[in-house]
């Protein structure tokens, strides 16, 4: 063993396997004395982060953890490891390039003296440490080229959904969202057909999308009910902040972006709501908001269910059918067990009756059907 190799050695038995702050301090003072060693710690916080990805984990998924539980300097160290790994790793697929390429500006070294970078260093490995396993996402081979007429799709869907929630003139954003919308509609519709026609079809494939604290119990409520509501399945991971949407490729990028605009405009109208009740003399925000988004969540469900009734002609009843029950049987596999969570401490009645107001004024828009 050689002696840089020795020192993160030491420095490891000393501080990962102990939650102590004092073990800490000794494993970083090993590792600050010695400057030899710095290039063994980095190789090793790779392997570190090359583990996280046997595992099951994606980058953006520990990158929101490390965010959650550390500070913003170990999410950048953590943003330098992944893309130094990188170039070792095997292809991943576009889902999985798009999270490196947000890391772009997140990992921008931050200078500190040598304890302190080996402290952070040295809180950053004991969390990886201690990753579980994940149910691996790997994303799907597509047997039909559809990729280039579906990017120019999406990239339509998303500047109206931007739009949408930009503007503040009502119907222009009713307009905008409409069509979205529409756009939405046959873009899965396409999809389940191009799929049917093929001779070896596409399977059904998954996607973590975050659901940050605060009031992230209803948060996933509204993911769940864009998730359905565009022929795929999802299911909340309270612990790690995230659910796991389970669908056709095309499908999942749809929920992401329908869920993002609708948290968005959620967002907007809880905050013009709130002032409103301040303004009044209430103080309850907290009991307020959640009331708020869980009505919100709700009748959105109720919304987009309705809407999702009025899409389909009968003769592609079939072909979606089959496509449901390939989502169905996906989701069973990766997740045997799981269980309904009821959603709790909803007590506010005037947040419950503005939350639902909003989503009645939310852009969803009725798509119009497809014969």
């Amino acid at each position: 063993m050689s002696s840089t190799t020795g020192t993160v050695e030491r420095a490891f038995e000393a501080a990962l396997y102990s939650d102590t702050q004092d073990a800490l301090d000794t494993g970083a003072s090993i590792l600050a004395a010695d400057p030899a060693a710095d290039a063994e710690l980095d190789r090793r916080g790779r392997e570190f982060v090359a583990a996280a990805w046997r595992r099951g984990w994606q980058p953006a998924d520990v990158v929101r953890l490390v965010r959650r539980e550390l500070e913003d300097v170990h999410v950048r160290l953590l943003a330098e490891l992944i893309r130094a790994q990188a170039p070792d790793d095997r292809a991943r697929g576009p889902r999985w390039s798009a999270q490196l390429d947000e890391l772009a500006a997140t990992a921008k070294p931050v200078r500190t003296d040598r304890f302190t970078h080996a402290t952070t260093a040295l809180e950053l490995y004991r969390l990886l440490l201690r990753l579980p396993g994940l149910e691996p996402l790997d994303e799907p081979k597509r047997r039909h080229d559809s990729g280039r007429p579906a990017s120019r799709m999406l990239t339509r869907i998303r500047a109206l959904l931007a739009k949408a929630e930009a503007t503040g003139f009502p119907e222009e954003a009713e307009a905008l969202s409409a069509k979205a919308q529409e756009l939405m509609a046959r873009h899965s519709i396409d999809e389940a057909l191009l799929d049917a026609q093929a001779p070896a079809k596409d399977a059904p494939g998954a996607c973590r999308i975050g659901v940050e604290a605060p009031y992230e119990q209803a948060k996933a409520v509204l993911l769940d009910a864009v998730a359905g509501a565009n022929h795929c399945r999802a299911v909340w991971n309270e612990a790690f902040g995230f659910s796991t949407v389970v669908g056709f490729e095309g499908d999942l990028e749809v929920v992401e972006l329908l869920y993002t605009s609708l948290l968005v405009q959620a967002t907007t109208a809880m905050t013009k709501a709130e002032a409103a009740q301040r303004a009044g003399g209430r103080r309850r925000t907290k009991t307020f908001r959640h009331s708020f988004l869980a009505a919100y969540a709700h009748r959105i469900g109720t919304r987009l269910t309705e809407a999702a009734g009025t899409q389909v002609t009968d003769d592609l009843l079939p072909v979606l059918a089959t496509r449901e029950v390939a989502v169905t049987g996906r989701l069973d596999e990766m997740f045997p067990e799981t269980t309904t969570t009821r959603l709790r401490g909803v007590s506010d009645e005037a947040g419950w009756t503005q939350g639902a107001e909003a989503a009645d004024r939310a852009q969803v828009g009725a798509r119009p059907r497809l014969d």
